[in-house]
């Protein structure tokens, strides 16, 4: 069984000779925001942080999607944070893609190395840093947390996606499955962060249109995906972000795995006041 591998930007800029002609897209349903346009001049500093900067893929915007926001950071040796969340209501999971990473909460250190995955509840007290002398790059998923009566706050915790068990979806003989790092019937959480893998000619059979936003990064491989009435070739490094009810399917080509990390947001009621 091959390893798997996490695609992490390198930045840089495009010589004045290449051609314009790329994959961005923005649309009233989705947006395609493809590797080649996370570049050093798009950017961004984050207050509480040193040595490091961020190429910020997601926010909440009226009439889009509204629920999350999502980052990919890279922490230059040496740097990290230890104030990096300024809101005490929001919880965070941290997905390292390159490196390593000491992530502390209340106290206890956590080293990821890349597939390492830090759920970081709401309020809690946590810190980032690149104790290496190599950068370490890792996706970061910002959400303001629900609370629901009956149920305590999620715990922290991390772990390895090596160390998990992907569970095939029905009646795909295990080319479609996801590796799940929180149990999917615990109302507790109010988002899921999984890792979706297909296997070289799998396919998701059906237009999925659903309540639930995505946050979509590719960690490997290529595909066809369709986005509302659109099919939008993606490969390694590429983002998709899906509105609620944004038509949805994929066609694995191959050679190798298709994977990718994805957001969306679970468990909650409707509120409509």
């Amino acid at each position: 069984m091959s390893e798997p591998t996490y695609y992490a930007p390198e930045g840089g800029l495009p010589s004045q000779s290449t051609l314009l002609t790329d994959r961005a897209v923005v649309t009233e349903a989705y947006t395609v925001i493809p590797r080649g346009v996370l570049r050093d001049i798009v950017t961004s500093n984050l207050p509480g942080w040193n040595r490091t900067r961020a190429w910020i893929l997601a926010k909440p915007v009226q009439g889009f999607a509204t629920t999350f926001a999502q980052y990919i950071v890279e922490v230059s040796a040496g740097g990290g944070s230890t104030e990096p969340e300024p809101e005490s209501g929001v919880e965070s999971v941290l997905f390292l893609l390159e490196g390593t990473l000491h992530v502390t909460v209340e106290g206890e250190d956590h080293p990821l190395t890349p597939g390492g995955y830090a759920y970081l509840p709401a309020g809690a007290n946590w810190s980032v840093a690149n104790e290496s002398d190599e950068r370490a790059c890792f996706q970061w998923v910002r959400k303001a947390y629900e609370p629901l009566e009956g149920y305590t706050t999620p715990k922290a915790f991390a772990v390895q996606e090596q160390d998990i068990e992907p569970t095939p979806m029905p009646d795909t003989n295990g080319t479609w499955a996801t590796t799940r790092f929180v149990d999917p019937d615990d109302l507790a959480h109010d988002m899921h962060v999984n890792i979706v893998t297909f296997e070289p000619g799998a396919v998701i059979p059906f237009a999925e249109t659903h309540v639930m936003e995505h946050g979509i990064y590719v960690l490997e491989g290529k595909a066809v995906y369709r986005l509302n009435d659109d099919w939008v070739e993606v490969e390694a490094g590429d983002f998709m972000w899906l509105r609620a009810f944004c038509p949805q399917a994929c066609y694995a080509g191959g050679p190798g795995k298709f994977r990718y990390l994805l957001y969306k947001d679970v468990n909650r009621q409707i509120r409509l006041t």
